[in-house]
């Protein structure tokens, strides 16, 4: 959830404003809006160099040459194929060729428009035939034959470019890469730059009551101007806040935020907290926006066992969060520590569920009780679903409900914001889909049929038209929506479709670290052999070897893909933006 902020209107005279900066640091819970634009020389200077030095840190100069470069090649590669069906040629002969009164033509047309009788008629000669055109040429007059076109540049000119381009987009690759390298002392410069200027603009970023005057000029009279601050701070700290500025030379007000623009700090419970960096990925949602944490954190668990799918390997990574709480619970991956170990727990739990352990079937192994491969989601136990996998079905199923509540979401957060009017084509939407998947679930289950059924069935798709087709813009021509919703249905189906068949992503990739599993224990039985002596070492360097590339393998995987599903999938069809600004307060480790 967001937490509820205040929004604080600060007005100091000029001398007091240090004291003022001074005080907000101490509370360290206020965020104070700063203008964007330099307020002078050295302002605009720090705020060059610190920009300066973030383009280098993130090689942004050099993507876009690479990307330019990467442009032209394109275009010169496709001019030099074009080039090469009219075969490479001297352009001084050409041009000689011309002055001598012998003018060379070139046309392209469509075979169909391509008359033979003019190879009788004219000096003409085919060049070549490609997709449907014929190229050719004409010597002199070429009155009366359509298609000219402007002579191609000579290949071997063509080709020369595209060697120096290519050459330029390889060193601009090796810098790319030597990047990494420069990170950490690049990383220091910024950070000492920044917070320089941080304090900096604190105190300066300020509308001026009578204008800033010229200290030398003035004497550095700060009492001939006034500072008037805008300053963000949860609603908590109100009373704390008002005692401290209550003490100070300083007007202020203080009010309920409500603005867009209002700095966001999420406040969520221990489980979802640790997925609140996902949420940051992504973008923070706006003051008058749903926080998606608390659906995305038990989602991507989910979706993280899932992907990942074996047992062994979930005890593994939480093993390695109590070894990077113990070693570094404050730096690095150390302050994720919580995030690995839920994880690690979620992924034995769905492991186990799914029936692999460090690659071994468990529902195929003697050691494991009957009792407990019941319970296994896997086709010795329950067979196939509809002829399908079950870990297919379930995967797509949860697709479906993962997309029916981003829909419901929506529509809720739509009605809240635009009203009910005009969020009927939305209603439209999510009734037809989350009310025919529920309807769908009802008649499976045989908890409606006959009429019942026909007249479900009658009414969602009547109210879904209405919403989708006829109601989705108040107030416009009847006509116009119809085709709108023609359109908007064409969309919707087949996005639904492909999001719907992204989820089976969750079966293949825990199918497919739990065969590759698999396959380094059966390489690590061949090595141990059937009478074993010192073949136990080289089994248990490949178990290590082979399972430690396949879990570092399978978490990236395990990362990457659920926070697909959610950004994509899920952010979509919930409506989610996330253009919030994060909330950053003003502390004493900002001063000079």
């Amino acid at each position: 959830m967001i937490t509820k902020m205040d929004k604080y209107t600060l007005v100091s005279p000029g001398a007091c404003s240090e004291e003022l900066i001074l005080a907000l640091q101490e509370l360290s819970v206020v965020d104070i809006t700063r203008s964007h634009k330099p307020v002078d020389d050295h302002s605009s200077r720090l705020l060059a160099e610190s920009a300066l030095i973030q383009d280098k840190m993130a090689g942004t100069a050099l993507k876009k040459r690479a990307e330019a470069l990467d442009r032209d090649l394109g275009i010169l590669k496709r001019e030099a194929e074009f080039s090469a069906l009219w075969g490479n040629y001297d352009k001084a002969e050409l041009e000689a060729l011309g002055e001598a009164g012998f003018p060379l033509h070139f046309h392209s047309l469509k075979k169909k428009k391509f008359n033979g009788e003019w190879t009788e008629e004219y000096p003409l000669a085919v060049i070549a035939e490609k997709d449907g055109d014929v190229l050719f040429v004409v010597v002199g007059d070429n009155a009366g034959i359509p298609g000219e076109i402007t002579a191609p540049r000579p290949l071997d000119g063509i080709r020369a470019e595209i060697a120096g381009i290519a050459q330029e987009r390889d060193a601009v690759a090796g810098e790319l890469k030597a990047l990494p390298s420069l990170a950490e002392g690049l990383k220091k410069e910024y950070d000492a730059i920044v917070g320089e200027l941080d304090a900096y603009l604190a105190q300066k970023a300020s509308v001026l009551g009578k204008g800033e005057p010229d200290n030398e000029a003035s004497g550095n009279d700060l009492n001939s101007f006034i500072d008037i601050f805008e300053a963000y701070a949860p609603a908590a700290d109100r009373q704390k806040i008002c005692t401290r500025l209550d003490g100070m030379e300083v007007y202020y007000t203080v009010e309920e935020a409500s603005e867009d623009s209002t700095p966001i700090k999420l406040h969520n419970n221990w489980f979802a907290r640790q997925f609140e960096v996902f949420t940051g990925m992504y973008g923070l949602p706006s003051y008058g926006e749903f926080d998606p944490t608390p659906i995305l954190a038990p989602f991507y668990l989910l979706f993280f066992g899932m992907c990942l799918g074996d047992a062994g390997y979930g005890i593994l990574l939480m093993l390695i969060a109590l070894l990077l709480k113990a070693k570094s619970p404050d730096s690095g991956l150390g302050r994720m520590h919580s995030l690995i170990f839920l994880l690690g727990a979620g992924t034995f739990v769905i492991g186990a569920f799914l029936g692999t352990f460090f690659g071994i079937s468990l529902f195929d192994a003697a050691w494991v009780p009957e009792a407990f491969k019941r319970c296994l989601l896997v086709k010795g136990n329950v067979g196939t679903i509809a002829g399908f996998d079950p870990q297919i079905v379930c995967a797509l199923g949860i697709g479906v409900f993962h997309i029916c509540l981003a829909m419901v979401v929506k529509t809720a957060c739509f009605s809240k914001h635009y009203g009910l009017a005009k969020s009927l084509s939305t209603w439209g939407w999510t009734l037809l889909v989350v009310g025919g998947v529920i309807t769908a679930a009802l008649a499976i289950g045989g908890l409606l049929g006959g009429n019942a059924l026909k007249w479900t069935i009658i009414i969602i798709g009547a109210l879904s038209a209405l919403g989708i087709f006829v109601f989705n813009t108040p107030g416009r021509n009847p006509l116009l929506n119809i085709g709108a919703g023609l359109w908007d249905t064409y969309s919707s189906v087949t996005g639904l479709l492909s999001d719907v068949l992204s989820y089976v992503r969750l079966y293949a990739l825990g199918l497919a670290g739990g065969m590759l599993g698999g396959v380094f224990n059966s390489l690590a039985l061949m090595m141990l052999g059937d009478n074993p002596t010192w073949h136990w070492l080289p089994f248990l360097l490949l178990l290590l070897i082979g399972h430690g590339l396949n879990l570092a393998l399978s978490c990236l995987g395990a990362f990457v893909h659920p926070m697909r599903l959610t950004f994509v999938e899920y952010f979509k069809n919930s409506g989610y933006e996330g253009t919030g600004r994060k909330y950053q307060p003003l502390t004493n480790t900002n001063k000079q």
